[in-house]
C-alpha cells in the first residue's frame, strides 16, 4: 500500500496529477544526498542518522505528559510491527500511554475512519495515514501547522512533506514512501535447464525482465515449467489492484483521466493492460484465488515459493530475506519494474504517515508521539526492514550503508530503488475521489481478469460509472 506506496508510494496537492517537473524536483533531493543542517544531520563521528526525538522540554525532570493517555488507530502487519516496539520508549520519556486501540490494513483502517468520522464516533488522538487516503477525510484531521515548527520538518524531503499538504496546511508528516520494484527468484532464472528451454521457447536469453512483454513471457514459461509454481501474481482486490491496473496503463503509455478530467482509462491503454491480466490468468500464470489476495497474501504467497517474479513494495525485502520467515530467504532479488511497449516503466509510488484527528484533546501530545514514530532513530530503523525513508539524513546513511556491506543484492536493492524513485515515480490521480474511484474499478478489473466479461466491455461499464459518480461529486 505499497509507497513511497507510495505503493505508494503518492499524494501532494489538491490536484488529480502530478506534473512530471514536480516529481524530479523531489527525487533531485531525494537523491542528491542532500545533507540536513544542525541537529538533523548525520553525526559524522558514528555516521548514524540524528534523532528528532519527541521529548519534549524535560527542565527538572519532569515529563511533558505525565497522566495523559493517548489513542492510536494504526496500520498492521508486515513491517509495520517493528515500529510500535518502540511505544514504551515515548512513555518513558515523556509520561505519556499510548493504547493502540484499533490495528488493521489500510484498507480496513480506511473504511473504519471514514465510518467513525462520519459519525462522530471517533475516539482517538493519532492515525495511520497515507497519501491516496487522507484527502477523503481531511476535515477531521487537525492540520499540524501550530504543532510542527519548520525546525521539526527540516529533514524532511520536500515534496513528499507536500504530500500531506492541502491548502497550505499540513496534515501528514511521513513515515515511508513506497515504489513498486519487481521480485523475481534467482534460483529459477539462474537454473541452466531453465535457460537453455527458454531459448528454444522464446528466441532470447533468460533474464529478468526489462519489458512487460518479456515478463509476459517468463510468466507464463514458469508456470509451464515450474513444477507447480506460478509464474507471476498480482493484488487482486480494493485499492490494490486500481493501483496495480493503473501502473499498467501508465506503462501502456495511458492514465485514467485526460487534462479536462475526462475518464480516459477505457481507451487503448486501458484495454491493453486490462487484456494482459486476463490473458496471464487465463494461462494459469496467476493463482485461482488471486481476487481474494492484498498484499499479505502475495507477499506470503512468493515467501512460500510459490511465485517466479511479481511486483512487490520494497517494504517486503527484509522479511523476504528472513530464512525463518521464507523459503526464498537468499534465492531472490530485485530489479526495475518493466517498462511498456510506451517506454514508461510501472512506478506506482506513495507515502505512508501519521495523522492527529481534531477532535483529539490532547493535539500537543499527539504530536509528540507522531515526532518520535517519525524521528531519525526510528526511521532508521525501519529502513533496516527495506522501507524507503523520507528524511534526507537518513536516505543518506542507508546509502553509505548499502556501498560499505559488499553485499551485492543489497546494493543492488538500494540502486533499483534508486533508480525507480529518480524516474520512476508517479502517483495515482491526486483526487478525494480516488478510494470510491477504486470501489468501482475493482469489480470489473476482477471479472475481466476471471474472463466474465471482454476487457473492452467492463472498462467501458467502469468508466460510465465513474463518470456518473465523479459529476454526483461535482467534478
Amino acid at each position: 500500500m505499497g509507497f513511497i506506496h507510495p505503493k505508494g508510494r503518492f499524494t501532494m496537492k489538491r490536484k488529480w496529477v502530478m506534473s512530471g517537473t514536480a516529481v524530479m524536483l523531489m527525487l533531485s533531493v531525494v537523491l542528491g544526498c542532500a545533507k540536513g543542517a544542525g541537529t538533523d544531520k548525520p553525526n559524522e563521528q558514528t555516521s548514524k542518522p540524528a534523532s528528532n526525538s519527541a521529548a519534549v522540554d524535560n527542565k527538572d525532570n519532569k515529563k511533558p505528559f505525565e497522566g495523559v493517555t493517548l489513542k492510536a488507530a494504526l496500520v498492521g502487519g508486515g513491517s509495520y510491527e517493528k515500529l510500535y516496539e518502540s511505544i514504551p520508549k515515548f512513555e518513558q520519556e515523556t509520561g505519556a500511554k499510548v493504547q493502540i486501540t484499533y490495528k488493521g490494513n489500510f484498507f480496513d483502517l480506511d473504511k473504519k475512519l471514514k465510518i467513525d468520522f462520519a459519525s462522530k464516533s471517533d475516539d482517538y488522538d493519532v492515525i495511520s495515514n497515507h497519501s491516496s487516503f487522507y484527502s477523503q477525510y481531511v476535515d477531521s484531521l487537525e492540520p499540524l501547522n501550530n504543532l510542527f515548527s519548520a525546525d521539526d520538518m527540516k529533514d524532511f524531503t520536500p515534496m513528499i512533506l507536500n504530500g500531506g499538504k492541502r491548502d497550505n496546511n499540513l496534515y501528514m508528516i511521513p513515515r515511508l514512501a513506497d515504489i513498486s520494484v519487481y521480485f523475481y527468484r534467482t534460483d529459477l532464472y539462474n537454473d541452466e535447464s531453465n535457460k537453455t528451454k527458454f531459448k528454444q521457447d522464446y528466441g532470447y536469453d533468460l533474464a529478468p525482465p526489462t519489458t512487460l512483454d518479456q515478463f509476459k513471457d517468463q510468466a507464463i514459461f514458469f508456470t509451464k515449467n515450474g513444477k507447480g509454481i506460478n509464474g507471476t501474481q498480482f493484488a487482486g482486490k480494493e485499492e490494490a489492484l486500481t493501483g496495480r491496473f493503473y501502473e499498467l496503463v501508465n506503462a501502456y503509455g495511458g492514465d485514467f483521466f485526460d487534462k479536462d478530467k475526462k475518464v480516459i482509462l477505457n481507451q487503448e491503454a486501458g484495454i491493453k493492460a486490462a487484456t494482459m491480466l486476463q490473458d496471464l490468468y487465463k494461462a494459469g500464470a496467476m493463482p485461482k484465488g488471486m481476487v481474494n489476495f492484498l498484499w499479505d497474501e502475495v507477499a506470503k504467497n512468493f515467501g512460500n515459493g510459490n511465485v517466479a517474479v511479481y511486483s512487490e513494495w520494497p517494504g517486503w525485502y527484509t522479511w523476504m530475506d528472513d530464512p525463518a520467515s521464507t523459503k526464498v530467504a537468499g534465492k531472490f532479488d530485485v530489479v526495475r519494474a518493466p517498462a511498456g511497449p510506451s517506454g514508461v516503466h510501472p512506478g506506482w509510488s506513495g507515502a505512508h504517515g501519521f495523522s492527529v484527528t481534531k477532535s483529539s484533546k490532547n493535539k500537543p501530545a499527539a504530536a509528540a508521539l507522531i515526532k518520535f514514530l517519525t524521528s531519525a532513530d526510528n526511521m532508521y530503523a525501519d529502513s533496516k526492514l527495506g522501507n524507503m525513508p523520507t528524511r534526507q539524513s537518513v536516505w543518506d546513511k542507508v546509502l553509505s550503508d548499502a556501498k560499505a556491506s559488499g553485499d551485492a543484492r543489497k546494493i543492488n536493492f538500494y540502486n533499483v530503488l534508486n533508480t525507480a524513485l529518480k524516474e520512476d515515480f508517479r502517483t495515482p490521480p491526486l483526487i478525494k475521489e480516488w478510494i470510491p474511484l477504486s470501489n468501482i474499478l475493482y469489480p470489473y478489473l476482477q471479472k475481466i481478469i476471471l474472463g466474465s466479461t471482454t476487457p473492452k466491455q467492463g472498462l467501458d461499464d467502469a468508466a460510465k460509472d465513474i463518470e456518473k459518480m465523479m459529476k454526483q461529486s461535482g467534478n
